[in-house]
């Protein structure tokens, strides 16, 4: 199976574009109001439906959300995956029909049976924080682990040789400033993840 890569915290056009164009496999739109990515779901729509084909996930990003604005989300934005804490699902009325991808960071506590998929990233996200990757590698053997939190271009490569995870999801290390994708950065990213998926497969 594949790597699955996946761009976060996209706000515009541009890099949605430089993300599908260069291969990922899934776009984030983060509904956080707190966040420099936060973005309206009617917006979040008009974009995903433009400029991604069906082929790329959808992936709505919460931090601790109500029901209500998890129903607002879904008045406007067809989401194929809901990404927040793990515990927050716990509290959340969902379609069957979306995936769930629960979220635990390092320094949490893990439960003892794992979920097919999960996202593991640092203690806050969206801030440069590196993962535990000992931890994470430790976990990508039980489960689909997708790797997040401080990824760059620069060691996007060492961190899939490390943790060999399902994927690998990036926001702020592909950002030429907080909250302001860089479609180069993203190039270079996907395009180092992949060449680290070669190597593994070599």
């Amino acid at each position: 199976m594949s790597l699955l890569i996946k761009i976060c915290g996209q706000t515009g056009e541009v890099g949605i574009t430089a993300a599908v164009d260069s291969g990922a496999d899934a776009i984030g739109f983060v509904f956080h109001s707190p966040s420099l990515r936060n973005i309206e779901p009617v917006r979040a729509e008009i974009l995903a439906s433009a400029f991604m084909p069906a082929n790329v996930l959808r992936v709505a990003v919460t931090l601790h959300p109500s029901q209500a604005l998890v129903d607002e989300v879904l008045a406007e934005f067809t989401p194929d995956v809901w990404q927040t804490d793990a515990a927050d699902f716990d509290s959340l009325q969902l379609p069957a029909t979306i995936a769930r991808w629960p979220v635990w960071r390092s320094g949490s506590a893990l439960p003892d049976a794992l979920p097919s998929r999960l996202l593991f990233e640092a203690a806050a996200s969206g801030a440069g924080i590196q993962a535990d990757w000992t931890v994470a590698a430790g976990l990508a053997r039980r489960c689909g682990l997708i790797l997040g939190g401080g990824l760059l271009a620069a060691n996007v490569g060492a961190a899939i040789a490390m943790v060999r995870p399902y994927g690998v999801d990036v926001s702020s290390g592909v950002e030429r400033e907080p909250g302001v994708k860089d479609p180069a950065l993203i190039r270079r990213f996907i395009e180092a993840a992949k060449a680290a998926e070669r190597r593994l497969s070599a």
